[in-house]
């Protein structure tokens, strides 16, 4: 018997336990609920727990633009080792001792990397070279060069150092690679280093974000009811991006993808734009003030 599937549309603030990568932590949650149509935003290792917001129905189309934010973690860095992928799922490459490496001079090394800097992939990464996987490259023995791109670390705080184990708060620009961090900080120390947990504690627009666990989702099984109840709405998607209202009138061309035309609207390649009941009803872009035009539109029947 073929299992109807339901079209709900909303972001759960998944916690992703570590184990699973994140597509199979989101076919279980999208299971789980039934859902006709889900995606992830932001990969998280198998290595990683924490938020993996899952959007479903009409919320994945806005995937993108939380890909892009700002994001937090927690790693607990393991100093004296090398591993080929740099954490602890990778084999070892180099093993050197520590010394007495105090908690003043880790502070020291740290503040090279708070800021602006710029980091070099890993290879074992998703990133694409002609069309291949990094990881799969490296897999296969293969290194290449990777041009360096520009981060920013906003918050690098030193937690605890209890040898060897360093426990770090990151707080940092999307596409910035812990485990990339934590070795250039183990060179830059003298002993290597490796990413032996890893948490991300928030990502944006979600600063303080309430996670549901598996064991919790698990719970509610066959609940609709209650686990819909975790859902947030897809308006919190968009809560730092410009608004703009369009009208009853408006909705129905706006529906079919054609520009509308509202009072005062700010120039730019992102708006929001918002029904008359509050709804989110997609993303614009204006570039004369006045003029929405349609890049991401909403099917909306109910919040």
């Amino acid at each position: 018997m073929r299992v109807k599937l339901r079209p709900i549309t909303g972001v759960l603030l998944f916690d992703k336990p570590v184990g699973p990568s994140s597509n199979a932590a989101l076919q279980g949650v999208k299971r789980l609920y039934r859902a006709e149509k889900a995606g992830h935003t932001g990969s998280l290792d198998p290595l990683a727990s924490g938020l993996l917001p899952i959007c479903f129905g009409e919320a994945t189309k806005l995937s993108t633009y939380v890909l892009s934010g700002d994001k937090g973690y927690r790693t607990i860095a393991r100093l004296g080792i090398r591993t080929d992928t740099l954490d602890a799922d990778g084999l070892l490459i180099a093993e050197r001792p520590i010394g007495d490496l105090s908690a003043e001079q880790i502070d020291t090394a740290l503040q090279a990397f708070r800021g602006d800097i710029d980091q070099v992939p890993p290879m074992y990464s998703a990133l694409k070279r002609d069309g291949v996987a990094l990881y799969e490259l490296a897999r296969q023995g293969v290194e290449i060069d990777r041009a360096p791109r520009r981060v920013r670390i906003d918050r690098l705080a030193l937690v605890e150092w209890t040898p060897p184990f360093l426990v770090l708060d990151i707080d940092c620009s999307a596409g910035t690679y812990i485990r990339s961090l934590i070795d250039d900080l183990g060179e830059a120390l003298g002993c290597g280093a490796h990413v032996h947990a890893l948490r991300r504690t928030w990502a944006a627009p979600f600063d303080h974000p309430q996670m549901h666990d598996w064991a919790a989702l698990e719970s509610q099984t066959g609940n609709f009811a209650g686990l819909d109840a975790r859902l947030i709405p897809i308006e919190t998607l968009v809560r730092s991006m410009p608004q703009v209202a369009i009208t009853e009138a408006d909705l129905l061309p706006w529906g079919h993808g054609n520009p509308v035309t509202v009072n005062a609207a700010p120039i730019t390649d992102v708006i929001a734009v918002m029904g008359p009941e509050g709804w989110l009803r997609g993303i614009a872009r204006c570039t004369d003030g006045h003029t929405l035009k349609a890049v991401k539109v909403m099917k909306r029947t109910s919040a």
